[in-house]
């Protein structure tokens, strides 16, 4: 627990270290000219690949999840970016009366708007997103506990061992997030997501404890949420002449 809170903070601290750092640093690197009293210059159009540390991180600290995840991001137009992620997860469920373990791999395709207006020359986002999700795992019932309310008995643990295979689930998921240029085509970001399930594979007598891009599920509802924090690196591909008013 310490280590997560120590990395959380460490994270943290940098991201808003480098925020305060992108906002104040001189734009010397951007091509531009002043023509009248207007300002032409070059915006970056491109793809951008991405990596979640905070996925990353989780598998150091917590011994019963592993995960990857690798994100990618299109400038379609000024504001609209084309955007998904792909990702696999191994986690284990582990409380007192049930010891499972999830295994599989998703994707999620959507768009994100950036409503953020960036000064000259910077490409930092402020946006919202959209993603429809869709994932492909198994499940592993390890063993299980007998529930009852006598505690003359010891617990009865019934070690199982079944597999539930070629599961499935589907979910619409909404992103909210930034993304702050740290250093050349370099960026740091962050995010917070709210998801709906929509689709679960039925396994006969048992629950879809986890499903991986989704996370934890639960019996009374369809709704989950999640978050991450990223790094980033921008692929320009080419560029679109901007004008701008200039301030007086």
């Amino acid at each position: 627990m310490n280590l997560k809170l120590t990395f959380l903070s460490f994270t943290s601290s940098l991201f808003l270290l480098f925020s305060s750092y992108v906002i104040a640093q001189e734009k010397s690197e951007v091509q531009y000219e002043q023509v009248s009293d207007s300002i032409f210059y070059k915006d970056k159009y491109g793809l951008t690949l991405s990596l979640d540390l905070s996925r990353i991180g989780q598998s150091f600290w917590d011994e019963d999840y592993q995960g990857l995840e690798i994100g990618a991001d299109y400038r379609f137009s000024e504001n609209l970016y084309i955007a998904g992620e792909l990702g696999n997860e191994q986690a284990t469920f582990n409380n007192q009366n049930i010891l499972n373990e999830s295994d599989g791999s998703y994707i999620k395709i959507g768009v994100n708007y950036n409503v953020y207006d960036n000064w000259i020359g910077m490409q930092n986002l402020i946006y919202v997103g959209f993603r429809y999700g869709f994932a492909a795992y198994s499940q592993n019932l390890k063993n299980y506990r007998i529930y009852t309310t006598d505690d003359y008995f010891p617990p009865d643990i019934r070690d199982d061992g079944r597999s539930f295979g070629n599961l499935t689930a589907s979910w619409v998921e909404f992103q909210a997030g930034l993304r702050v240029n740290i250093f050349d085509n370099f960026y740091l970001g962050a995010h917070v997501q709210l998801k709906n399930m929509i689709t679960t594979t039925e396994i006969p007598n048992y629950d879809n404890l986890y499903v991986p891009g989704f996370r934890r599920t639960f019996d009374n509802s369809s709704i989950g949420a999640g978050w991450g924090y990223s790094i980033s690196y921008l692929i320009p591909i080419y560029t679109k002449m901007k004008t701008q008013a200039a301030k007086n």
